[in-house]
């Protein structure tokens, strides 16, 4: 039996979690046609040749629009249309990168357009991709809650192991152009919940109310209490807690970039109703109150408001050193705002 094929296939989805989708699709070609994949050495160089050339940027969410009232949109990668680059060839006359049909699957299999960095403009309108079968006697439903803010889906994972016993609740709050299969899929929340038994709940932006789905976190009427997407968030929240058996004192809210700094403003708003935040590569509650300032904001930090928490709120940052959609130093400024003016130890562990 020849296991090359499934080598090349483990190997060129590594290639495209790094962004090196070049190198993933020529594998791909190469493994389907019989040809030996780029040595290590000339992957080496051509690397090192996009990255002098500034080709391949790896940004995470969004794209700022140039004027005020744009919209935000998804990023792209920026490959060169020339014949003699490797992807130059996949260029149709719309100029829209175009995949060959054996890198398609392949790359449908990665994710659904908004799933992966830049794999929107590849993936193209696929066929939707039946969704990961679930353990026996778990669910994974989607429900909706309204008030007077509006109204918003929601899908709820409910673990096998959940047999109406109290358990912890988790909140996710999806980035910009994502969707909650694209954010369960992507975090794997759903199957830690399966191994520790606990509820996880995943709002969905709607594009109605933002036309890349991003939570409008920059929105002064979105970052108060009872107001706003925050008012939405919250209910869905307590609409779960009502219906299921939730553990008092751990329910806990988390997302990424837009959701990221969605959560921040979750976490300030409602200290009583989520026990801690977690918060990747976002930005802190008030570091806005429009677009423009959003600009500012993402590039060099805001000036971030307390929004009304009264105590500590237990959070852990993650924000990658080298992001340049987001400046680091709006972790540390949600790691500020966390600490409620209070005078907290630093106490700090290597290893």
């Amino acid at each position: 039996m020849n296991t090359k094929p499934n080598i090349n296939m483990l190997e060129a989805a590594r290639l495209s979690r790094e962004g090196r989708l070049t190198e993933a699709t020529a594998l791909l070609q190469g493994g389907l046609s019989g040809r030996h994949p780029q040595t290590t050495s000339s992957r080496a160089r051509e690397d090192e040749s996009n990255r002098a050339a500034g080709h391949f940027r790896r940004i995470i969410d969004i794209v700022p629009p140039p004027a005020k009232g744009g919209a935000w949109t998804p990023p792209r990668f920026d490959f060169p249309h020339s014949a003699s680059h490797p992807l130059g060839g996949l260029a149709g006359a719309s100029g829209q990168p175009q995949v060959p049909e054996a890198s398609r699957g392949f790359l449908d299999r990665m994710g659904q357009p908004g799933s992966l960095p830049g794999l929107d403009g590849l993936v193209g309108g696929g066929p939707a991709r039946a969704p990961a079968p679930l353990p026996e006697g778990a669910l994974f439903d989607e429900r909706t809650f309204a008030n007077e803010a509006g109204s918003r889906t929601y899908k709820l994972y409910i673990p096998s192991g959940y047999t109406g016993q109290p358990v912890p609740l988790v909140v996710m709050l999806h980035g910009c152009t994502q969707s909650p299969d694209d954010f369960a899929a992507g975090t794997q929340m759903n199957e830690l919940a399966e191994e520790q038994t606990f509820l996880v709940a995943y709002p969905a932006q709607a594009q109605s109310a933002n036309v890349s789905k991003c939570w409008n976190w920059f929105n002064a009427g979105d970052q108060q209490r009872d107001r706003g997407e925050p008012s939405l968030i919250a209910g869905i929240t307590r609409q779960i807690m009502h219906d299921f058996s939730v553990e008092p004192g751990r329910v806990y809210v988390a997302g990424l970039s837009a959701g990221g700094a969605a959560a921040a403003i979750m976490g300030s708003a409602y200290p009583d109703l989520y026990a801690a935040v977690g918060v990747h590569s976002g930005l802190a509650c008030g570091a806005t109150c429009d677009m423009p300032s959003a600009f500012a904001a993402m590039r060099q930090g805001g000036t971030p408001q307390n929004g009304g928490a009264k105590q500590p709120v237990p959070t852990i940052m993650f924000h990658g050193g080298r992001d340049t959609t987001v400046n680091p130093v709006n972790g540390g400024q949600v790691i500020a705002q966390s600490k409620a003016g209070s005078d907290l130890e630093t106490t700090v562990s290597r290893g």
